[in-house]
């Protein structure tokens, strides 16, 4: 039953919801840099004319798509870096190094699977004559991609890419169950400490609202600001 003393209760621990989020971010934004890099390099062997290339990426990608993010949690964390000796410090003075690693790079692999697919929309939506334009003033592949494609290319595709961006931290709080002090680990110790469970969903619920909405308002300015140039 929820109450205002559950909510007093919980607010005694507010320090640990604070502590969950500056964590969330961290995941968040480490999960985007390293995705989105990872993604680019999926989305050229996806388009590239080497056969091997497009038989791995299009794996890869068919994988990541087709599993529980929970399980590719657990293959990294139990699996793969079961025996890999991780630094145990504690990043800010109290996220743990050593399950913190382990929550990024499973994100990043399953956030690189789904931004592939974006990227990939989105540079194949361009108009295959600006490319042979650039060719023919001399310009590389890398440059025609750096300075043509890939600029239109993320203007087009920037509502999915925010839209990714607020799934991944949302996403972020499978990351309690391998130990990582982020906003329902809190959750979790609330409960083991008041033997209450509403209040501290709520709260942090509240949380995750505030961290995602303010992050799509951003995005819809500078996707409104790209778009200008669109409209003259």
């Amino acid at each position: 039953m929820i109450s205002i003393e559950g909510f007093k209760d919980t607010f005694e621990y507010i320090q640990m919801f604070g502590e969950g989020m500056v964590c969330t971010i961290s995941l968040s934004v480490l999960t985007v840099i390293f995705g989105f890099v990872l993604s680019l390099l999926l989305a050229y062997m996806r388009m590239s004319k080497f056969l091997p290339f497009r038989v791995i990426s299009t794996a890869y990608v068919e994988v990541f798509r087709a599993t529980p993010l929970m399980v590719q949690l657990f293959i990294v964390y139990y699996v793969i870096l079961a025996d890999v000796s991780l630094p145990a410090f504690k990043l800010f003075g109290f996220i743990r190094f050593e399950r913190f690693i382990p929550g990024v790079i499973a994100l990043s692999l399953n956030s690189g699977a789904y931004l592939c697919e974006i990227i990939r929309s989105g540079i194949q939506s361009i108009d295959q004559g600006q490319t042979e334009a650039a060719r023919s003033l001399g310009m590389s592949q890398i440059e025609n991609m750096r300075y043509i494609i890939l600029p239109q290319a993320i203007k087009n595709i920037l509502p999915a890419i925010a839209n990714e961006f607020v799934t991944i931290i949302k996403e972020s709080s499978i990351c309690w169950t391998i130990g990582v002090q982020e906003i329902m680990s809190a959750v979790y110790s609330v409960k083991g400490a008041t033997f209450s469970i509403g209040e501290p969903l709520i709260v942090a619920a509240c949380v995750y609202f505030c961290l995602t909405f303010p992050t799509s308002k951003i995005i819809e300015h500078f996707e409104r600001k790209m778009s200008r140039g669109d409209k003259r």
